[in-house]
């Protein structure tokens, strides 16, 4: 088997993974991490040949992306003092807690090297959080916790992790620059992200096709990514930049054919990209696996440490930290309600701080010398260590997770969303009737028309969602639904013949393929209507 057969069979998992996952209740990129151990362990399996410092860029800006578009800028400054909590003071927290353990368990180990490791291990991931917690039906409130958390948390602990590389490998460390690299990097970051996604925003409008639009938007973030690292910057908050102004301004509500292709596209896009990703983390323990040949027992009781430590500490933050955010909002005016209820979310949100494809790119990422020519201090038991830490949060909380949940009985508050819906339904319709009444103070429409009209705006809510009208209006609605879907019935029909025979034209001699396809694709645009 070669590298290239290899990756078709991730793809492929990564699509089959899905269905699976949701028939026994376990998130797919759980299954795919244990694809890619049973892959690691199969002989005739080739090692994964990817050079570390191409995993991050490789993998991680559409990832992130596509992650973006589910959340809003509003969701993420509603949660801005819990993510903080977690995704800068935990990771600093958890770094050097890391570090003082490692240093003290494994002999000879530099507080340089130490504190990568602290570093590598700190960040939960941003994809496993969103895939696991999102498919668990978490109130809203602590998904988008999790998911800022997730988004931002690698970039404080990768540039963490480059400084203490670098004092690592040269041997010299100044507190004053760390931090002073951490804000200009977090400034830089920000600048390209808001520059790229101004430009790419003014180009969307240029691009006056889907293709086009959807094609641009997967190259935004790599582009932002790649931008942001060659002026010394965050590439993670970059794409997070971009993602968040593009989610904002570049939306527009009259392109339906753009908005549902490209919704579709990130769709595939995350799928096989995440399973990809968490494959490679399986396969990846063939690494771990080398370093730790003759001192399996005294390598595993470390990394067996470092877990706990990195559990333990979470849990231990996350209790005051709670308490504090409750109490910080309880003083607000508006009584915000998107932060962890109860001890229950809190342990949900501790058993979610997964780790997974930023701490592995940065565990292979670790050079293999220092300035002076000699061998990296203690990298095979860092690595192991880190192997470990991924392995025992992924593997072990990804698969209790939705265990965990249904037996707290966390969920999502059904009512209220269907509350907020039912609020959009007669937003919707009251938008609808106000533009109904300014046509008719510029055009003279009939009667009938109008009133044809008036039902079309009621009906618009109704559809969105049934209980908005009073019971006879609502019966009504029933039977013109019931007329309608009858009319739409035959009317697909009537397309489909059509289709058939466009497509059948396709194959007859002196057809021109593309005229078949444009046709073909206006009976579908036509369907969806």
């Amino acid at each position: 088997m070669d590298q290239l057969a290899l990756l078709f069979i991730l793809l492929l998992g990564a699509v089959v993974s899905v269905p699976v996952g949701e028939r026994f209740g376990l998130p797919a990129p759980v299954l795919m991490t244990l694809l890619g151990i049973v892959l690691a362990l199969l002989d005739f399996v080739p090692n994964v040949n990817i050079p570390p410092d191409l995993i991050l860029p490789a993998l991680l800006p559409s990832l992130l992306y596509a992650a973006v578009r589910r959340t809003s800028w509003r969701q993420f400054t509603a949660n801005i003092r819990p993510i903080l909590l977690l995704a800068v003071a935990l990771v600093f927290v958890t770094t050097l807690t890391v570090a003082v353990v490692a240093s003290a368990i494994v002999p000879g180990l530099p507080i340089a090297a130490a504190v990568a490791l602290g570093a590598l291990v700190a960040p939960p991931d941003p994809v496993a959080a969103t895939a696991v917690a999102g498919q668990l039906g978490l109130p809203r409130r602590l998904v988008s916790i999790l998911e800022g958390e997730g988004l931002f948390n690698d970039v404080t602990a990768i540039v963490l992790y480059h400084v203490a590389i670098a004092a690592a490998i040269s041997g010299a460390f100044s507190p004053w620059k760390a931090g002073l690299d951490l804000v200009l990097s977090a400034v830089v970051a920000v600048a390209v992200g808001l520059a790229l996604g101004w430009g790419a925003n003014k180009l969307m409008d240029l691009l006056d096709d889907a293709t086009l639009q959807i094609g641009l938007t997967l190259l935004v973030p790599y582009v932002s990514y790649v931008l942001a690292e060659e002026f010394h910057g965050s590439g993670v908050l970059a794409v997070l930049t971009t993602a968040l102004f593009l989610a904002e301004y570049a939306t527009d509500a009259d392109d339906v054919l753009t908005r549902l292709a490209g919704h579709t596209f990130w769709d595939i896009v995350d799928t096989l990209v995440t399973g990809v990703a968490f494959g490679l983390i399986g396969l990846e323990l063939h690494n771990a696996i080398r370093t730790a040949s003759g001192r399996w027992g005294e390598m595993l009781g470390w990394a067996v440490a470092i877990v706990g430590v990195v559990v333990l500490v979470r849990l231990l933050w996350l209790l005051p930290a709670t308490w504090l955010t409750k109490r910080l909002h309880a003083r607000r005016d508006d009584h915000d309600e998107e932060i962890p209820v109860g001890w229950r979310e809190t342990v949900v949100m501790w058993w979610s701080g997964m780790r997974g494809v930023a701490s592995v790119a940065l565990a292979l990422a670790i050079p293999l010398k220092t300035d002076e020519g000699a061998p990296f201090p203690n990298r095979d038991e860092i690595v192991f260590i880190a192997f470990g830490v991924i392995m025992a949060t992924l593997v072990l909380q990804g698969l209790t997770l939705p265990w965990l949940v249904k037996r707290l009985g966390v969920r999502a508050d059904t009512d209220r969303e269907k509350q907020f819906e039912k609020a959009l339904a007669v937003r919707a319709a009251k938008a609808a009737k106000q533009r109904l009444r300014e046509i008719e103070t510029v055009e003279d429409l009939p009667e009938e028309l109008s009133e044809q009209m008036v039902r079309r705006a009621f009906e618009i809510g109704v559809r969105i969602s049934p209980d908005l009208g009073e019971e006879e209006r609502r019966e009504a609605h029933v039977q013109r639904v019931r007329r309608l879907k009858r009319v739409r019935r035959i009317h697909g029909e009537m397309l489909s013949a059509a289709r058939h025979e466009v497509l059948a034209a396709r194959n007859e001699p002196g057809a021109d393929p593309e005229v078949v396809d444009r046709v073909l694709r206006h009976l579908d645009v036509r369907s969806l209507r």
